[in-house]
This record gives C-alpha cells, sequence and structure tokens, in this order.
C-alpha cells in the first residue's frame, strides 16, 4: 500500500547515520518542521494540479532499504558528454554529493561547501526541509569579476535498479557591478526510480549583470523538483531561459524578488513534452518598490497523453510605481491529448503601472500550413516547419551562447521525437 506522507522515523534513522557535522543542525531543525507540515499536496493551492505522491512513495522505499547513495562514479560517461558539449567552468552535484575535482580554480570566483564554512540559511517551505535534512552537503559561490568561461552547474543522477533520493543546494552572489554567466544543467540516467529535489538561491548585486541558463534533460521516468529563488538589488539585470526537454514529473518554482529600485528581470522557458510526462513552471515575481521591470515568456509543444502546467504570478506591492510587468504563455497542442493548465496571475496594489498578460492554446494553424504546402512542401514537412520555429525563437533567444548550440541540439532531437509520436 502507497504511504500518503513521508516515513519520518526512517527519515530520521538515515539523517543520525549522516556525519556529524556543520549541517547536523539545521538537519535535525528540518525534521521537527517537517514532522508537523507534509509535503504539498493537490489540496494546496499551488500544487493543485501537480501530486507529489510519487515522490513520496520513491522517498519511502529509498528510506526503508537503507537510504543508499551510489558511487559518483557510476555517472563519469554522462558527466563527460554534458561538460565536453558545453565550454563551461563545471561544478558538479552527482547523486546528492558535491564534487569540486572538476572545477579549474578562478580568481574570479569564490568556492566553499557548506560544511567548510557556516550553515546557510534554508528557504522555507516543506520541500526546503526535506532539502536540509538530507542535504549531504552544498555550495556557497561567489562571483566578483568577470570571468573567461562561463559557470556551469550540473546536477546528475543516476538510479540503476533500487530507488534513488537525492538533494542539491547551491547558494550564489554575483557581486556589485559584475557581469556572470551561469549554466544550471540537471540530468540523470538509469531505468531505476529517482527523485532529485534541488535549490539554488541567488543574490545579484547593485548594477550587476547576470545570463543564467537553466537546462533539464532528465530520464524520461524521473522525478525533480527545483526551486530557484533570485534577490535581486539596485539596477541590477537578470537574463534567464529555462529549457524542459526530460523528466517524467517535473516541477520548477522561479521565485524572483524586486526589492530596489532599477531591478530588470527577463526570464522565459520551454517545455516539450510527450506521452506520460507532466512538467510544472510556477512563476512568482515580486515587484516591492518601483520603477522596476520583469517580462516572461513561456512556450510549450506537447503531444501524446500529457500535462504541462504553467502559472506566472506578477504582484506589484503598494507603494512600487512605475512598475512594468509582462508575462505571456502559448502552446502547441500536437495530440488531442494533452493538456495545458495555464494560468497567468497579476496582483495589483500600486498605481501608475503598466502590466500585461496574455495566453494561447491551440493547434497549428491550417493557413499557415496550406501557404507551405501551396509552396510544394509535404504535410508531414510543412507541420515539421512550423513546429520548429515555434521553438527556435526561444532556442535562439538562450542568453549564454556557450549553450546554444548544446540547446539547439536538445531540443532538435526532443522534436523529432514528438513528431514522430504525432505523425504514427
Amino acid at each position: 500500500m502507497k504511504a500518503e506522507t513521508l516515513a519520518l522515523n526512517a527519515l530520521r534513522e538515515a539523517v543520525l547515520r549522516m556525519p556529524a557535522d556543520r549541517l547536523t543542525a539545521s538537519r535535525t531543525a528540518a525534521i521537527s518542521r517537517l514532522s508537523e507540515r507534509s509535503l504539498p499536496t493537490p489540496r494546496h493551492e499551488d500544487w493543485k494540479y501537480t501530486d507529489l505522491q510519487n515522490a513520496v512513495d520513491i522517498s519511502n522505499r529509498w528510506l526503508a532499504s537503507g537510504a543508499v547513495v551510489p558511487a559518483p562514479n557510476s555517472l563519469d560517461k554522462l558527466v563527460n558528454e554534458i561538460t565536453a558539449s558545453i565550454d563551461a567552468n563545471w561544478l558538479l552535484v552527482v547523486n546528492g554529493i558535491v564534487d569540486t575535482a572538476q572545477f579549474d580554480q578562478d580568481a574570479h570566483i569564490d568556492v566553499e561547501r557548506f560544511t567548510d564554512s557556516s550553515a546557510p540559511a534554508f528557504a522555507d517551505g516543506p520541500l526546503a526541509d526535506l532539502n536540509a535534512a538530507l542535504l549531504h552537503d552544498g555550495l556557497r559561490v561567489r562571483i566578483h569579476s568577470a570571468t573567461e568561461k562561463p559557470l556551469g552547474i550540473l546536477i546528475v543522477d543516476s538510479a540503476d535498479e533500487a530507488a534513488l533520493v537525492s538533494q542539491a543546494n547551491i547558494d550564489v552572489s554575483i557581486d556589485a557591478g559584475c557581469d556572470a554567466e551561469i549554466i544550471e544543467y540537471q540530468s540523470s540516467s538509469g531505468a531505476g526510480e529517482s527523485f532529485c529535489n534541488s535549490i539554488v538561491s541567488m543574490h545579484v548585486g547593485e548594477a550587476a549583470r547576470v545570463s543564467y541558463v537553466r537546462v533539464q534533460d532528465r530520464h524520461i521516468a524521473h522525478t525533480q523538483t527545483a526551486r530557484l529563488a533570485v534577490s535581486m538589488a539596485k539596477d541590477s539585470a537578470l537574463d534567464m531561459a529555462g529549457y524542459d526537454v526530460g523528466g517524467g514529473l517535473i516541477r520548477n518554482d522561479l521565485e524572483i524578488d524586486l526589492s530596489e529600485p532599477g531591478a530588470h528581470a527577463s526570464f522565459n522557458g520551454l517545455y516539450l513534452a510527450g506521452e506520460g510526462q507532466h512538467i510544472d513552471n510556477h512563476t512568482r515575481v515580486d515587484h516591492r518598490v518601483g520603477p522596476a521591470t520583469s517580462s516572461q515568456e513561456y512556450r510549450g509543444i506537447l503531444n501524446g497523453r500529457c500535462r504541462c502546467v504553467w502559472n506566472g504570478k506578477a504582484i506589484v506591492h503598494k507603494g512600487a510605481d512605475g512598475t512594468d510587468a509582462q508575462q505571456s504563455n502559448h502552446n502547441l497542442l500536437l495530440s488531442p491529448q494533452a493538456e495545458i493548465d495555464a494560468k497567468p496571475e497579476l496582483e495589483i496594489y500600486a498605481d501608475e503601472v503598466k502590466c500585461s498578460h496574455g495566453t494561447t492554446v491551440g493547434q497549428l494553424d491550417d493557413t499557415a500550413l496550406f501557404y507551405l504546402r501551396s509552396r510544394g512542401i509535404g504535410r508531414r514537412e510543412a507541420r515539421q516547419i512550423m513546429t520548429r520555429a515555434f521553438a527556435a525563437d526561444l532556442v535562439n533567444r538562450a542568453p549564454v551562447d556557450a549553450c546554444k548550440d548544446a540547446i539547439s541540439a536538445l531540443v532538435d532531437a526532443r522534436l523529432t521525437d514528438l513528431m514522430q509520436e504525432a505523425n504514427s
């Protein structure tokens, strides 16, 4: 029988087996909080379309089997393939174990482990508590001047036979006036059950500029929850793009806090889903002062019996006059069984603001298809051209040049699979 909640006794035993270090106190406190509140369920408004029961079941089976973590070297081949495809300076979290061996010491970047420094201030919420309870170690990264290569953060897992649960926690700060490029890449392999729960926190200093790319290419049967929380100082800028091409059940939470004037956040996302996939993108941007601007555009291509969610929320707090918040979401359905739940939200408590949102859901345009076919292009090829064009705009807008070719190859391969399914 499936359990509805985490097996807390087994969780406590797993934590007690972990070595005593500077994270011990935070692990104990996290377990105490988890005993008072469960992981999110569809009864919670922000989780009404996404059920984490599978993540709970995987966690309980993993805990019951002794909470074994496979050796990181079991993923050497996959790690090498990914790091060779993108020229970056890589920090690794492999099966939840921090590995800095591939990182080239850089005078522009300071890196330290949580267990070698003070314990971080963990985020609030039950998934953050689970992360704190089971975290082996995390990384604190400070970028204080421009680097020759982007900083790469690779979070990768392998579940071959037994269930695996892993946690990753990275804290990044970018100094005032600094330009930084960051790539977060999440992947996994193996036919076993896997649940990865990751948290990345980032502070962008005054007048700093950050280009951030997030790639998710997990095994089609694996589960992931990921949270990226960004705080932005005066006159800072964030240019971000996310790409979801894999995973069985994926939940991405992006939280951006604009608490000082002159800040600008631009964030886009592309999600490609096929048979059996569930991809949920929740975004929230808090405009606490003005003037400040934010813009987001998410696009989805769905085929087969799959479900995607986009919930974009912009909150303009009292006194944030001069805010400009724009959001849009567009979805292309290649199958009548595909489902998208789109929910744009604007909460405005200030005057003199400029805010807008829009959502579209539909199939390929018949007029455009007719135009291509009238030029001698077959129906299947015409559909392929239009589908790839729908995705290409966001691929071309990837803000880090070093990973554009790799993203283009991933998206192209996934679109080929989706269109083959659509034509079968």
